[in-house]
């Protein structure tokens, strides 16, 4: 199936978690990545369960503090 990952389409398997593209995707500090999908917040702890369908556009978003 193909997906949309930041921007760029990609073939990947069916049955893909978004666990495991975090990890095909070698996500840095995947314990403080936030994913969207088709713009929808995934919760850390669905990232086992949520599967990934066609046409899906992820995004991998990290929320940075700082600033005075």
């Amino acid at each position: 199936m193909i997906i949309t990952v930041a921007g760029a389409k990609k073939e990947v398997a069916d049955g893909l978690t978004v666990a495991q593209l975090v990890i095909d995707e070698k996500v840095e500090t995947p314990e403080y990545v936030t994913v969207t999908i088709n713009d929808d917040f995934v919760e850390h702890g669905q990232f086992e369960e949520t599967v990934l369908k066609d046409g899906d556009n992820v995004e991998f978003l990290y929320f940075m503090g700082g600033g005075q």
